[in-house]
């Protein structure tokens, strides 16, 4: 029988931070914090995704470049 999660170890020193960081917030955990985190970061990224052409984003990472941002 499968499971519909999985285990994802961080280091402890980070554990740490986002546990003082979520004492003053609305999360009750630090795992509830980081899946908030993770799917507002995928959904994000699809919408990005969905505006620009891979041509777009070919030109825009060209134009970065050029001008030394990567």
């Amino acid at each position: 029988m499968g499971s519909d999660r999985v285990t994802i170890k961080i280091p402890r020193q980070l554990y740490n931070k986002l546990r003082k960081i979520i004492d003053e917030s609305g999360f009750s955990s630090v795992n509830e914090f980081i899946v908030y985190i993770l799917r507002d970061l995928v959904a994000l990224q699809r919408e990005n995704e969905d505006s620009l052409t891979p041509e777009e984003v070919r030109l825009l990472k060209e134009r970065l470049k050029k001008l030394g941002y990567l």
